[in-house]
């Protein structure tokens, strides 16, 4: 069964995992997002394709959620203590792959060849795309002014309200080679449990994917990012409270409105209106079996 899924944030990268798992190798294709990259210390960083990245090959860190398993600062102390910005956490096994890509960018080559090259320097059958190999960056617009995603959500701890969303470059970008192919190619498609306005709207927001969504002929599934009305990490919640009016099933199926078919959400929620038909399942993924749990039951909503 050839799936796509379109994947930002830690809930994004578990789901992933857990399709990973229960599908055959290569059936697999993610389309990550890239509207919060940054450059740090001279490095592109890309978290939600590492996040990825890191969660299939098993080097991520379950209990912080982000980053590398064992992981260490030194580097990032030594930078600190030479007057270096530090507000970004680089680990020392995190800086490895980040050299990699930085060093392959100023190559010349497309973030998405760089992308496939550390996938299969991970071992991984599953395909990961960019969801452009162009630059997009998000920008969140607040009372306090406007930031790149990273600066708030890292540097002021999305401590803001959130007042809209803007994708810088989205407009003129076009997607990443095999990204519309792996949408009209696929079986089912599903919108992983990630942040509609700052993990998933920078994919959508790329001209030709959203439409691609839309004209699809297979089952598209999402999975909601919230338990109870509340996020499981982040501001979500407080985003669509001010943003959409409220946090219930039927709030978050609007952030997709045309472009699916089921929304997943868990007991905590139901009973629920969401417009659509909904599947009731357990949507915190608490460790990797509960990640393939989630999987097969999405799976089964788009079959």
């Amino acid at each position: 069964m050839k799936v796509v899924c379109l994947s930002g944030g830690v809930g994004g990268a578990k789901l992933v995992r857990g399709l990973h798992d229960v599908l055959a190798p290569g059936e697999l294709t993610v389309v990550g997002n890239v509207g919060d990259d940054v450059e740090v210390l001279g490095l592109h960083v890309s978290p939600d394709l590492d996040s990825v990245l890191y969660a299939l090959a098993g080097l991520n860190d379950e209990e912080r959620g982000w980053g590398r398993a064992g992981e260490t600062w030194r580097a990032l102390e030594s930078a600190r203590a030479w007057g270096g910005e530090d507000w970004f956490q680089l680990g020392d096994l995190d800086i490895g792959l980040h050299l990699v890509r930085t060093q392959a960018l100023r190559r010349g080559e497309p973030l998405s060849v760089v992308t496939r090259h550390l996938a299969r320097a991970a071992g991984l059958a599953t395909h990961l795309l960019p969801a452009t190999d162009e630059p997009l960056r998000t920008r969140i617009v607040t009372p306090a002014g406007t930031f790149a995603l990273q600066a708030w959500f890292v540097g002021r701890r999305h401590a803001d309200d959130v007042d809209a969303v803007v994708y810088d470059g989205a407009g003129a970008a076009a997607p990443a080679p095999g990204v519309l192919d792996a949408i009209r190619g696929a079986e089912a498609l599903v919108l992983a449990p990630s942040n509609p306005y700052v993990s998933l709207g920078p994919i959508l927001a790329v001209p030709g994917i959203r439409e691609a969504i839309r004209e699809r002929r297979v089952p598209c599934v999402a999975v909601s990012p919230l338990i109870g009305g509340r996020s499981v990490k982040g501001p979500l919640d407080r985003m669509l409270t001010r943003m959409s009016g409220g946090t219930t099933p039927s709030h978050v199926s609007a952030c997709y409105a045309g472009l699916i078919d089921v929304l997943a959400i868990d007991p905590a929620d139901a009973p629920a209106e969401a417009g659509l038909p909904v599947v009731v399942t357990e949507t915190l993924m608490t460790d990797r079996e509960a990640s393939r749990r989630l999987a097969q039951r999405v799976l089964g909503a788009a079959s």
